[in-house]
């Protein structure tokens, strides 16, 4: 134990800027990796394996264990090919996550064109859940959705309130299954979709969701798709991005929501961090007006 801590107060004492700045840079790309993973099978398997080596790492820095050392240094090459094979699945969407990042939905609307479609979506949301009628409704993004297109029926109908509410009325043909919308369009009615995958080794609300709400997760994983769900139980609204949900959500809420991700990426030149921070330099040098 005296060698231990030896060994940690000569680290502390040959610390420079340089160092710490070393430092925070791995820190940075270790929060960046937990944060694509979170909510997913894979931070629950990357926890178990961090603390797995947490314990081996002490095992042999206090105790002399060679043959231990020796079969972690032989074994090593197999683990490090193992685990793009476990987590690959969790890779390849974290990499679709880091690609999709800032998108919007940019789609070649004119404004008026938007504000009819998400009047029409709104609208629409409310009188499903209003009667209690249970819908799904996805908006293709950049990521095509041609392969669950297929599994539905073709309309390429102009998108109404009126029509959107006749595929989910109950018992007709295409109210089983998510109607997808490409721009201001309804391109097919009755999709199949795939069914979330994250949350299935830990209790979670998902968990307890009906196969609407896991639907419109599972197209959230594998896609940047926005889906907006009408629960047929309780009549609330629910927006899906990314693999999270935004739940009991009214009228004006998701009407904002809608209005956010439909900003085209003309509007926001700068990000919006950069800009709030420039708003705030100016109102702190007068230049800007002030609340």
């Amino acid at each position: 134990m005296s060698n231990v801590i030896s060994e940690i107060l000569f680290i502390f004492q040959r610390l420079d800027w340089l160092s710490v700045l070393d430092l925070l840079l791995v820190t940075a790309i270790f929060f960046f990796l937990l944060n694509l993973v979170r909510g997913t099978q894979a931070a629950l398997l990357l926890r178990g394996m961090i603390l797995l080596i947490i314990l081996i790492a002490l095992l042999t820095t206090l105790l002399p264990l060679p043959a231990f050392s020796w079969l972690l240094r032989t074994s090593l090459p197999a683990l490090l090919v193992a685990i793009p094979v476990i987590f690959a699945p969790e890779i390849r969407r974290a990499l679709e996550r880091l690609g999709r990042a800032g998108s919007v939905l940019n789609l070649g609307q004119e404004g008026s064109q938007i504000e009819r479609t998400i009047s029409a979506i709104c609208s629409a949301s409310q009188r499903l859940a209003d009667h209690h009628h249970g819908a799904l409704i996805v908006i293709e993004r950049e990521t095509p959705l041609q392969e669950y297109i297929e599994t539905g029926v073709r309309l390429e109908a102009v998108l109404t309130p009126e029509l959107l509410l006749q595929i989910f009325y109950v018992n007709t043909p295409l109210h089983d299954g998510a109607a997808i919308l490409r721009g201001d369009r309804i391109v097919a009615a009755s999709c199949v979709l795939p069914l979330s995958s994250g949350g299935t080794l830990s209790p979670s609300p998902e968990r307890q969701m009906g196969l609407r709400h896991r639907a419109a997760l599972g197209i959230s994983e594998v896609s940047d798709a926005v889906s907006i769900v009408v629960s047929e139980e309780t009549g609330t609204i629910s927006v899906t991005h990314n693999g999270r949900m935004i739940r009991r959500l009214d009228l004006s809420r998701l009407r904002n929501i809608l209005t956010a991700f439909y900003r085209p990426s003309a509007a926001r030149r700068i990000p919006a961090w950069l800009e709030r921070l420039l708003a705030a330099a100016g109102r702190s040098r007068g230049l800007g007006p002030r609340p």
